[in-house]
């Protein structure tokens, strides 16, 4: 009877972990939006701390499991891991905050899930074909939902900021290059190792850029707190739970799983941060996040 039911209980252990896993990174966001709109933080200063804290626990992880077998990317790969890690993730982590500060963790985090469809949008270009049925239903939802983000459905009239649609917009385009560009270093090395040097390598980019340690930021209790709850529950653990329950379902199911992600960000701004949002705003969001769901159970795409 064990051997007849183990399959079953995988199943939902892995979808148990991947919805931890997108709910965590939601609730990430939205202690970023915290920092930066409660305790003055920027983007400048969280996001190249952040980057650096959370790769080098990575990466002691992952050397804790392999040893010096974290270094081979270097031998045999180190241009691809610089241009991951600086146009990669710097990039989508830096726009994403910069987003959140601008609205709130809901809002961004829903443009940037627009990525897919970017990714989409550059495949068909690429291939010079012309998007099926189904992928443009795809993209006419996400025009449809970031219109309706930003207009609340009235043309000529801006009820999102420029800043935060500029940056959630950019978000989506940091996404795809984030998710595409790794592809041949993900299948050598493994997400952990490629993800844990990406954080380091943008991290320490931005911290040459901005200086964080020059940047004023009156640390107390809550602001360690919010850092170590982005970094240990945002990152770490969100991975963690995220890889282990793909492991267990498969990339494909816990992609839509783990597409909770903006939902539990919008939860959180709601019930912590107070964010007010309309049937306009909850329309925009549904057209975005409906886009995630046809282009991964598409059989063809």
């Amino acid at each position: 009877m064990k051997t007849e039911n183990r399959p079953g209980a995988e199943a939902v252990r892995g979808m148990l972990l991947t919805l931890a896993g997108g709910t965590m990174w939601g609730f990430s966001g939205t202690c970023g939006q915290y920092l930066m709109q409660m305790k003055g933080l920027t983007s400048n200063w969280l996001v190249p701390v952040r980057l650096v804290t959370a790769g080098a626990l990575l990466l002691l992880i992952c050397y804790g499991r392999t040893g010096n077998q974290i270094f081979r990317i270097w031998k045999q790969d180190w241009a691809g891991i610089l241009i991951f890690g600086i146009c990669g993730m710097s990039m989508c982590q830096y726009t994403y905050f910069t987003a959140i500060s601008a609205s709130n963790a809901g809002t961004a985090t829903v443009l940037q899930y627009l990525g897919p469809v970017v990714i989409l949008v550059y495949l068909s270009l690429r291939s010079r074909r012309f998007p099926r049925p189904v992928e443009l239903l795809a993209i006419g939802l996400a025009v449809m939902g970031t219109f309706l983000l930003a207009t609340h459905g009235r043309p000529g009239t801006m009820v999102l900021s420029g800043k935060a649609l500029f940056w959630g917009l950019l978000s989506a385009v940091a996404l795809a290059v984030y998710t595409v560009q790794p592809g041949r270093l993900l299948k050598e090395y493994g997400s952990a190792v490629v993800t844990a040097w990406g954080m380091l390598i943008g991290g320490g980019m931005l911290c040459a850029i901005f200086r964080p340690w020059t940047i004023p930021v009156e640390i107390d209790t809550r602001v360690i707190a919010g850092m170590a709850a982005i970094v240990l529950i945002g990152t770490v653990a969100a991975f963690s739970c995220y890889m282990e329950g793909i492991r267990c379902v498969g990339a494909k199911k816990g992609s839509l799983y783990a597409s909770v992600e903006p939902v539990s960000a919008t939860v959180f701004s709601v019930i912590w941060m107070h964010a007010a949002f309309g049937w306009m705003d909850l329309a925009g969001f549904l057209c975005i996040v409906s886009t995630i769901f046809l282009l991964a159970l598409d059989k063809r795409g």
